[in-house]
């Protein structure tokens, strides 16, 4: 049986979330894969991909009391997300996410749904620069809560920064380091390097992608 991590890299596969090739990417690095969630734009998808977040935090065993979404690809995954676990582990999660500006009208604020308290995962796409994550960390702390885990789709494995400011670390690693808090993705780097290993129709990408994990990796 195939494990989830090699499930889910097949599964962005089949809907055009990852891709391989040559791609400009925010570092300004070209990079021979490219992952897009932004893409996983139906509700079929968007469901299947709730299942994989969902499985991936039980299986953390982490402790958590509720979930939150950044503005605004967080938004829809952790709506997801939690319908996922309520699904899975009968269990019923709060959540919540901000708006970019504060409403004046209504209930007001930047926050919606339910009350930050408590132990919260912050649930992401990926973590390119860490900003998102430190603004989370900031709402949910300002609110009296505390965060407990960040949960991303894919952990790039790559070091930050750009060719000419180069970091020794991740993203990834850099948030954990910083919050001391754990970053759980569905599927690494790794798990794409493993499937292609596995996969004779994609040899092609494994060369290109081992020299650039060989380059930027960490």
């Amino acid at each position: 049986m195939q494990s989830l991590r090699n499930q889910f890299v097949q599964f962005a596969l089949e809907q055009g979330v990852l891709k391989f090739g040559q791609f400009k990417v925010k570092s300004g690095r070209m990079s021979p894969y490219f992952f897009n969630a932004g893409l996983f734009n139906t509700g079929a998808s968007v469901h299947q991909l709730a299942q994989f977040y969902a499985q991936t935090l039980l299986d953390a065993q982490i402790e958590f009391d509720m979930l939150y979404g950044p503005a605004y690809k967080g938004i829809p995954l952790v709506t997801a997300t939690a319908l996922a676990l309520a699904q899975q582990s009968d269990r019923t999660v709060p959540f919540a996410f901000n708006r970019k500006e504060a409403k004046a009208h209504g209930e007001g604020g930047m926050l919606v749904g339910a009350p930050l308290q408590g132990r919260v995962v912050i649930v992401d796409d990926v973590i390119t620069a860490g900003t998102s994550v430190r603004e989370s960390v900031d709402i949910i702390r300002a609110q009296g809560a505390e965060p407990a885990a960040v949960l991303i789709a894919l952990d790039r494995m790559e070091r930050a920064g750009t060719d000419t400011q180069v970091e020794t670390h991740s993203a990834v690693q850099a948030v954990q380091d910083e919050f001391g808090i754990p970053v759980v993705s569905i599927a690494s780097l790794a798990d794409i390097m493993f499937f292609l290993e596995n996969t004779p129709d994609l040899s092609d990408f494994k060369t290109p992608i081992a020299a650039y994990r060989q380059r930027y990796g960490v």
